[in-house]
């Protein structure tokens, strides 16, 4: 089953402008599918075919140059030769054909600055992530309660028409991951401290990172937590959220916060089978709080935007779930998973109100109704726009 994506739009957009296009994202989260349907007719390769690789990798000037013949080309995986953009350079400048070279790749390998700086300006770059909650409820198969999403989480391979429940779908996903793709980023040579590391990853979702006790936990050292980190975040398994640091003349917490980009694999890192455990879990507000706060993200990256979202937090306790910059003004978050709402969800939106001067807020919960209450917007999950 083909499910529309967002961010088709901005794709046919780039390929009219860019010689070269970059759609970044997680394994599986529907990158080949994507391109092969706007790019009918391009040639289509994949570097993780140890022959084409090797053709590339031997001889990537002329492994380039053949592909000229084609209307146009798809690179799949791109970042098993990354090197090969800088011979790009010199081809796109020299032939000036939009949208001729598209990209893809399971781990951001534009994060090397030198390589991206030769294609500064010749590159445009998209990241797609798993399915929007929008995008599954446009194809009719959004989940009747959040726990249920929450536990399912957003890959297509989950929608599809012969689809395989997500208990089966993710400790292959996350073991195939640790496997191929770690070994492939970093010389990471006890695969099975890194997996514990993972599930202590997943147990502090939505938590302040504490390097030190991650470290201590793990038995690892500080750097190597800081490097297994970076990994994470390279691969799209994590994100870290940043705090907001206009401190409106309070103290205020300087460290990031801990989420995954899709809480199906959360919710199998921590041994989660069924819903039904979710809904006991400890866990399960945290959960959905990071439901939430990664489909943000991807509404901002599937209008080819950089997502400008933050958290709040001073020294006594008053916390903001999320703030998003927009432009000049900034819009403060609250998330809650329960299905029936409570007034004191918006506490915190409404000291940040008192402290900031601004009078506008969200939140975010578990059920269905929609309201506007003492200057906050209550949206509901299954429908909520940033």
């Amino acid at each position: 089953m083909f499910i529309e994506r967002e961010i088709t739009e901005y794709l046919r957009k780039f390929s009219e402008f860019f010689p070269v296009i970059a759609v970044l994202g997680p394994r599986q989260s529907g990158k080949t599918t994507l391109t092969q349907y706007v790019f009918k007719g391009y040639h289509y390769l994949n570097l993780e075919n140890l022959d084409i690789l090797q053709a590339a990798l031997a001889d990537p000037r002329g492994f380039l140059e053949k592909l000229l013949d084609y209307p146009g080309v798809i690179i799949d995986e791109f970042q098993n030769a990354p090197l090969l953009l800088s011979y790009l350079q010199v081809i796109v400048d020299r032939e000036k054909r939009p949208g001729f070279f598209i990209l893809t790749g399971s781990q951001n390998f534009l994060m090397n600055q030198a390589i991206s700086q030769s294609l500064a300006g010749r590159v445009g770059i998209l990241t797609l992530l798993p399915l929007s909650n929008s995008e599954i409820a446009k194809a009719g198969l959004q989940a009747k309660l959040s726990e249920s999403a929450v536990f399912k989480g957003c890959y297509p391979r989950i929608f599809e028409k012969n689809k395989l429940e997500p208990e089966y779908v993710y400790p292959s996903y996350i073991q195939t991951y640790i496997e191929r793709d770690v070994r492939s980023i970093s010389h990471v040579t006890d695969l099975a401290l890194f997996k514990k590391f993972l599930g202590l990853c997943a147990a502090r979702v939505g938590q302040l990172l504490n390097i030190s006790a991650l470290a201590t936990e793990c038995g690892i050292s500080m750097q190597t937590v800081n490097s297994w980190l970076s990994i994470l975040q390279a691969s799209y398994i994590i994100f870290l959220l940043q705090p907001y640091h206009n401190n409106f003349n309070k103290r205020l917490v300087k460290s990031s916060k801990l989420y995954f980009y899709d809480t199906g694999i959360v919710s199998s890192l921590l041994g989660l089978d069924n819903v039904q455990q979710l809904e006991q879990h400890y866990l399960r507000g945290s959960l959905f709080e990071n439901f939430i706060i990664a489909d943000m993200y991807k509404q901002f990256y599937n209008r080819a935007k950089t997502p400008t979202i933050y958290f709040w937090r001073d020294s006594h306790g008053h916390e903001v779930d999320c703030v998003i910059e927009k432009g000049t003004s900034l819009l403060p978050i609250e998330i809650k998973s329960s299905m029936t709402f409570d007034k004191n969800f918006i506490k915190g939106l409404n000291y940040w109100q008192e402290l900031s001067g601004q009078q506008n807020g969200l939140l975010i919960y578990g059920g269905n109704e929609e309201m506007h209450i003492k200057n906050c917007d209550v949206q509901s999950w299954k429908s909520f726009k940033v």
